[in-house]
């Protein structure tokens, strides 16, 4: 098969000190699409559907191969040997092959989607539990605890909310009862927020239906404090101590930096204030308090460079970065929000890594095709989008700009500026999905703290690691890191006061293929070289 061609230099001209073309290969680019577009539709079809349009495509791979091979027999009976060459019609056959082989690949893919899909939505369509969200009746539910947090006020005054998502076990209504799967979103007294995370809890309400396609198979509205049936597991108890930690080092800091720290160490936002989020928001920063690939990125860097000082086997070294990446799921929780970014983080770690980014876009493709087989509603979240996106953009323009800008800034300058300029060119079209508002100073302000992140990261981990056995270095970590968040919590809220810190764009579709438009033609000019 043969390999597509993407020449990140755009400037093929008579200059004779350009770079030479750098080869990218895409052939995976096809089976991802189909797989999200399958992913997509699945989650909003009959589980009966699902598996017929599975079966279809596993079909007509098979025909088509069987197709193929009978003809190819046949043309080799009636054709002289030739000698292999590299002439157009050999060329034009190699072309064949790959097409034929990239058309069965994507159909293989789109049916794997299709059937755990279809799988999935037959488990979460068993049992009384779409029985009772139909009806609209009182119900009650049982399994264990995977997100909570407070809810805003619905207005001035309101009584205090909490919302808690729990992957339920057992459900019962109506004089029924059953084993049941899928998540549950309960909304309620703020009691719920203190559930413990993996806590087997029961809860009852009035139940209603979840939106089509939506991750939650049911709403379940309660006036009632759960009901904690069975303590969390011993890695979900561990975890939720290191949090716990995390959180008590974070007191004795000044404003922001109190804040931030959680959120940056362990994804833990709850502290954050409504005027501090808004001016992150504003300033495009959000992700660095959001478990994103970033944080999962910057783990492996640190790992690996560690073992690689030591001298450690290639084989060990995977292995310590595989294990630093599972401890930190487990560390903020293993949501499929914290999956999709430990997969993506891990994938750009090891292109930027390596020293390959051609090499990243196959990984790239294969893990979220991996993803959606086993989570297809993934496919409908920004968050993942943004991910894939955002890593898309790291290793494709990343290593380009920060080649194209070494010779004037040096590698390490070039390249701690190419990171947020390739990320913001791509994932600029996407964020219009949700407001159509540009934020302007996006990269200066990405720039200003990504000297910060690396060491609120690090210093805020090895802070928790401490805390159970070394109070008062913990401590000192501790505010290191909290310089650290204070800084970034400054920047957003300069930035954000800024004149202009946000301009409103065009809406709709229009606007966002106008922002696709203006970022192609940035990134083709900050890779053209200027002519002699």
């Amino acid at each position: 098969m043969t390999t597509e061609v993407l020449h990140l230099d755009p400037a093929a001209d008579e200059s004779d000190d350009h770079d030479p073309p750098v080869t990218v290969d895409l052939r995976l680019v096809a089976p991802a699409a189909g797989a999200w577009l399958a992913a997509l539709q699945v989650v909003r079809a009959e589980p009966v559907v699902a598996a017929v349009g599975s079966g279809t495509c596993v079909i007509v791979v098979i025909v088509g191969a069987l197709v193929r091979r009978l003809t190819a027999g046949d043309r080799d009976v009636h054709r002289a040997p030739r000698k292999p060459g590299t002439g157009p019609a050999q060329r034009h056959r190699d072309l064949r092959h790959a097409l034929a082989a990239t058309c069965a690949l994507t159909l293989l893919t789109v049916g794997a989607v299709l059937g755990t899909g279809a799988t999935q939505l037959a488990a979460r369509s068993h049992g009384v539990l779409p029985q009772i969200a139909a009806a609209g009746s009182v119900g009650t539910f049982t399994g264990r605890v995977r997100e909570s947090a407070l809810l805003p006020p619905a207005w001035p005054g309101a009584p205090a909310r909490a919302r808690c998502t729990i992957a339920v076990d057992t459900a019962s209504g109506g004089g029924r009862a059953s084993d049941a799967v899928g998540q549950v979103l309960v909304i309620g007294p703020p009691a719920l927020a203190e559930a413990p995370y993996g806590a087997r809890v029961r809860v009852v309400g009035r139940v209603q239906e979840g939106a089509p396609g939506d991750r939650v198979v049911a709403v379940l509205l309660t006036s009632s404090d759960p009901e904690v049936v069975a303590e969390a597991p011993r890695w979900d108890a561990l975890a939720t101590n290191v949090r716990e930690d995390v959180a008590g080092l974070a007191a004795p800091l000044p404003g922001d930096a109190r804040a931030l720290l959680p959120g940056v160490t362990v994804g833990d936002t709850s502290g954050v204030t409504s005027d501090l989020a808004a001016d992150m928001r504003v300033a495009g920063l959000t992700h660095v308090t959001a478990v994103s690939g970033a944080h999962f990125s910057l783990v492996a860097l640190l790992v690996l460079t560690l073992a690689t000082a030591v001298r450690l086997p290639r084989g060990v070294r995977a292995a310590l970065v595989v294990a630093a990446m599972a401890a930190m799921v487990l560390l903020v929780h293993p949501s499929p929000s914290v999956v999709r970014a430990a997969a993506m983080g891990l994938v750009a770690a090891l292109g930027l890594l390596v020293g390959r980014p051609h090499r990243a876009p196959p990984a790239l493709c294969a893990a979220v095709v991996v993803l959606l087989v086993l989570d297809p509603w993934l496919a409908g979240e920004l968050g993942f989008l943004l991910s894939v996106l955002a890593t898309g953009g790291l290793v494709l323009l990343g290593g380009p700009f920060a080649q194209r800008w070494s010779q004037r800034c040096g590698r390490t300058v070039a390249q701690a500026v190419a990171m947020p300029v390739a990320a913001q060119l791509v994932c600029a079209p996407a964020i219009l999905l949700v407001t159509p508002n540009v934020a302007l100073y996006s990269i200066p302000a990405n720039l200003l703290v990504a000297p910060a992140v690396a060491p609120a990261t690090v210093l805020g981990l090895a802070a928790a690691g401490l805390a159970s056995w070394c109070p008062w270095g913990a401590q000192l970590l501790a505010l290191g890191a909290g310089a650290a968040c204070w800084w970034i919590g400054a920047v957003a809220r300069l930035v954000a006061a800024a004149p202009g810190a946000q301009v409103t764009w065009h809406p709709g579709p229009a606007g966002i293929a106008l922002a696709a438009g203006a970022s192609m033609c940035t990134a083709r000019l900050l890779l053209a070289r200027r002519r002699r």
